[in-house]
């Protein structure tokens, strides 16, 4: 069976992605935020200013970076503010979900932040592009149920 690749072209983000996500403000201490990523198995999480606009990521890497660069007493008092990462590659709801799949080939990280007038709406990651297509591959016809 072939893969379903112009059909994503039908589907949008805000059909398939996660509305409801862990941000971290930037005023948080990075210990506090390594915890709530340890605690979720999380391996990032968007950063929101208090008006929920997106200012940043904080990755995995980004918080082993406040432990190679910092000492122990430093790495606790760090804010997740300044060890962000601010270039952030974002998507917006309306975008269909093969130009998302196109990105993700070209990225090195699983997820894009969903962003709609300036405000983090949702994250859109490689699993749920996955999904999308077996959801299409179930519904295609002469497909096993």
């Amino acid at each position: 069976m072939k893969l379903p690749t112009q059909k994503l072209k039908t589907l949008r983000v805000r059909e398939f992605m996660a509305s409801r996500i862990i941000t971290f403000p930037p005023e948080m201490p990075i210990s506090e935020a390594v915890g709530i990523l340890v605690q979720h198995k999380f391996s990032g999480a968007p950063v929101v200013d208090a008006g929920g606009r997106l200012i940043g990521v904080l990755s995995e890497k980004d918080c082993l970076r406040v432990a190679v660069l910092g000492n122990a007493e430093g790495a606790a008092e760090a804010l997740v503010g300044d060890y962000m990462t601010t270039q952030v590659e974002t998507v917006e709801p309306d975008t269909d979900l093969l130009d998302v799949a196109e990105g993700f080939m070209q990225a090195t990280f699983k997820r894009f932040p969903v962003v709609e007038d300036g405000r983090l709406v949702g994250q859109i990651s490689r699993i749920d592009v996955l999904r999308a297509i077996d959801q299409l591959l179930r519904e295609a016809p002469g497909s096993p149920t």
